[in-house]
């Protein structure tokens, strides 16, 4: 038996509006981001009554889209089942990378906002930045733009000065985030 197809993953695919959508591997940015934020997640909300779960875990908001979001906080244990998620979790994020931006940033921010999920992160490790969705009546409305910004953007001091560094998590009142952590050992 060859020794490289001893282990192979079943290929990764979500159902978006009844289409599949096959999944591309990861760049290593986009799984440090993701995983800094997971792991963050998760040493939060030990012993708490919600709980975290990393990329790979499908889940069913319709019967047209199954999702597989990179970290997501489910609250609601009644909606967890061994082979998925079946409801609105409670905050997603999806990191960005350059073959599902379009999705993320438009289908998938739509599903989610009617789906019912109250906090919807797009993080973009290339910029260093985040961009926070809180639902309001049923919308998304944009509750700030979180960045480190890289140097070469050609911000001014002040620009830099003025960007929001931390990013409040609205599920609890005392969880903040230092954008370092998420963004923690990225090239």
């Amino acid at each position: 038996m060859n020794g490289n197809l001893a282990y192979q993953e079943e290929p990764r695919e979500e159902l978006l509006n009844g289409k599949i959508v096959m999944m591309a591997s990861a760049s290593v940015n986009h799984n440090r981001a993701a995983g800094n934020i997971y792991h963050i997640f998760r040493n939060y909300l030990r012993e708490k009554k919600c709980e975290a779960f990393s990329d790979g875990v499908d889940v069913h908001l319709t019967d047209d889209d199954r999702v597989i979001p990179d970290v997501m906080v489910v609250c609601d244990k009644n909606i967890i089942r061994p082979d998925g998620i079946y409801g609105a979790p409670d905050l997603i994020v999806e990191v960005l990378s350059p073959s599902t931006a379009k999705n993320d940033k438009g289908y998938k921010k739509d599903l989610y906002e009617q789906s019912g999920v109250k906090e919807y992160w797009i993080v973009d490790p290339a910029m260093r930045s985040i961009e926070a969705y809180l639902l309001e009546g049923g919308r998304y409305i944009l509750k700030d733009f979180y960045g480190l910004f890289p140097d070469n953007l050609g911000l001014t001091e002040k620009e830099k000065a003025e960007s929001k560094k931390e990013i409040p998590v609205s599920l609890y009142n005392d969880f903040c985030i230092p954008l370092e952590e998420i963004f923690h050992n990225l090239f």
